[in-house]
């Protein structure tokens, strides 16, 4: 069984064009954000690549309460709903409850489990009842194959529409590693893997009161999960890293995407679909 997720014109799975799921950690304004939604449009459309836009309303999971979340769900959305009306792109953005997903459900193209929420049983089945591609980020504390149980749980309410992410595995304190194994394993679920480059770099709570990270290792391991088999990239992407308000160590400059993009797309093209 190898599935494809459907969203709008284009087909997320093997034998297609690879994905890219790609913007910025958290909404900081909406003038900040239309103008990195239109610009990447501009760099996936220009080369004819699947483009999803990504950015959350509300980061609820912030190492510091003193942290910046996000405008939150109502101001949030509005956002997004106006993004996905003027630039006409699908939008992905995560839930943190129950109760989001019909707030959501009516903006979102793609609906996103955060990677600590990935076994709360009554959200998954929320998002999955409304029909909508479920994106579900595999927990750094999970092997790859207790996925099957994610999966299960998302099939349960008829929804076959699934996406599965790698973003890496805890490595002692602090630390993350990936292993590509785990794409290879959750691909054999029969759905479509995507590979977080960005998230996979991070340091936990690496820096005190706020997380670190290598952005130095976002292009090597984007390269190797290409080689090693997935069907899309997950990208945070930020036109200064450096003064971004959410995971600044870890978003990848909006300047180096175009490269990494040539690079991954080779790899593409080379690798079988199996």
């Amino acid at each position: 069984m190898n599935m494809m997720v459907n969203v709008r014109d284009f087909s997320i799975g093997r034998g297609q064009p690879l994905a890219f799921i790609a913007g910025p950690c958290v909404i900081e304004s909406q003038e900040s954000c239309l103008k990195l939604a239109e610009k990447l449009k501009n760099i996936f459309q220009a080369r004819k690549i699947p483009f999803i836009f990504k950015a959350s309303y509300d980061k609820a999971n912030r190492t510091s309460g003193n942290s910046y979340r996000g405008p939150g769900i109502k101001e949030g959305l509005r956002i997004l709903a106006d993004i996905k009306r003027q630039l006409d792109v699908p939008i992905l953005s995560d839930v943190h409850g129950e109760e989001d997903v019909s707030f959501t459900s009516e903006t979102l193209d793609i609906i996103q489990i955060p990677a600590f929420l990935c076994r709360q049983t009554d959200l998954i089945l929320a998002a999955a009842k409304t029909g909508k591609p479920v994106n579900v980020k595999k927990g750094q504390f999970l092997a790859p194959w207790d996925m099957k149980s994610v999966v299960e749980k998302i099939r349960s309410a008829g929804n076959e529409q699934i996406l599965l992410t790698e973003r890496g595995t805890s490595f002692g304190y602090n630390n993350l590693v990936s292993d590509m194994r785990s794409l290879v394993i959750m691909r054999e679920l029969g759905y479509p893997v995507i590979y977080d480059a960005t998230h996979s770099i991070q340091l936990p709570g690496g820096q005190g009161s706020i997380s670190g990270g290598e952005r130095k290792m976002i292009v090597p391991l984007a390269r190797a999960a290409v080689a090693t088999g997935c069907d899309g990239l997950f990208l945070e992407v930020h036109e200064t890293p450096e003064q971004a308000l959410s995971d600044a160590a870890t978003m990848l400059p909006l300047k180096d995407l175009p490269r990494l993009i040539e690079q991954v797309l080779e790899i593409h093209r080379i690798v079988p679909c199996e």
